[in-house]
């Protein structure tokens, strides 16, 4: 099982949370997503996880990943 985790800005409530799991989700090869809100960040695991596929979708769901340092 793999994971990755991403910086996200732009989340602010419960209904945040729920756009970008409901997107992320539906990435081939995920099986869990957990959003911190606090922490701005999301958490993806799975197996084979496309970092591509997973950040478009969270582009999608209306979010921003920052970029890494």
């Amino acid at each position: 099982m793999d994971e990755q985790r991403y910086r996200v800005t732009g989340m602010t409530c419960g209904n945040c949370v729920n756009h970008i799991t409901d997107e992320v989700t539906r990435v081939p090869g995920v099986d869990g997503v957990v959003v911190d809100l606090a922490g701005e960040a999301v958490t993806v695991s799975g197996v084979s996880l496309d970092d591509h596929l997973i950040r478009e979708a969270i582009s999608e769901a209306g979010y921003t990943v920052a970029a890494a340092r």
